[in-house]
């Protein structure tokens, strides 16, 4: 299977479901969708396999990054971009120094 980016997962998202006008349905999804992780959560319904897929954590995570990068794509934010900026923050708030590790060149 091949890997890809958050930058391109966003822009297949933006190309085949992207309705400005539904910001709001967007957020209402994505908060559905977390409730739908904690179930499978609770349940521990992991791991996914070519039989077991529906309902599994592996899908119900795929749905909360989907409407995430569709909500991203409603406001024209780069989410890509933005992850170093807040692990950094994160590393200042926390202490763990660990962003040069992940984002060096």
């Amino acid at each position: 299977m091949k890997s890809i980016s958050i930058s391109e997962l966003q822009k297949y998202i933006k190309e085949k479901d992207h309705h400005p006008d539904l910001k709001k349905d967007y957020f209402l999804k994505l908060s559905e969708e977390v409730g739908e992780l904690a179930k499978a959560i609770r349940k521990n319904t992991t791991p996914a396999s070519d039989t077991f897929f529906k309902g599994s954590i592996e899908e119900e995570l795929y749905d909360v990054l989907y409407y995430t990068l569709a909500i991203a794509n409603l406001y024209n934010i780069d989410l890509e971009k933005w992850i170093p900026v807040k692990e950094r923050l994160n590393d200042e708030k926390y202490g763990t120094h660990n962003t040069d590790k992940l984002f060096s060149n």
